[in-house]
């Protein structure tokens, strides 16, 4: 899974492969927020999660399907969000080809991500976790 970083795709495939690169989901759905007036992002954000959830049925090869057509998609009101989800929809394909217990898995990890950089920012500005037995005093 890779989230926007030019020459990722193209790197891991050359040292694996065999991998399957796809772009995030999560800020593919972040991104298609960032389109939408607040009144209506419940709306939206429920359109947006039964197509990630479900996903396009899978009868033709993965290479063939094409962008959902929703109201949120197709939609007169909100086109930039189905141009954002056409211009990647190559790298979306390989999340609709895993099972919806894998993909509820992988949508999972950017919350694992989430807490691991807040994690990273907390440590340092709090110093290491302390010893919980205290440290021999050295006496001469």
């Amino acid at each position: 899974m890779v989230d926007g970083l030019k020459g990722g795709p193209e790197a891991i495939t050359a040292v694996f492969p065999e991998t399957i690169v796809q772009t995030c989901i999560v800020h593919l759905l972040r991104n298609s927020m960032d389109f939408v007036s607040y009144k209506d992002h419940k709306a939206v954000a429920t359109a947006l999660k039964d197509i990630y959830r479900t996903g396009p049925l899978m009868p033709k090869p993965p290479r063939q399907l094409s962008p959902p057509s929703t109201p949120v998609h197709g939609g007169q009101k909100y086109p930039d969000i189905g141009q954002s989800w056409r211009r990647v929809w190559q790298e979306v394909i390989p999340f609709f080809s895993f099972p919806g217990e894998v993909r509820r898995i992988i949508y999972a990890t950017n919350a694992i991500e989430a807490l691991n950089s807040k994690l990273r920012r907390a440590i340092p500005a709090r110093g290491h976790f302390p010893a919980m037995r205290p440290r021999p005093s050295c006496s001469i």
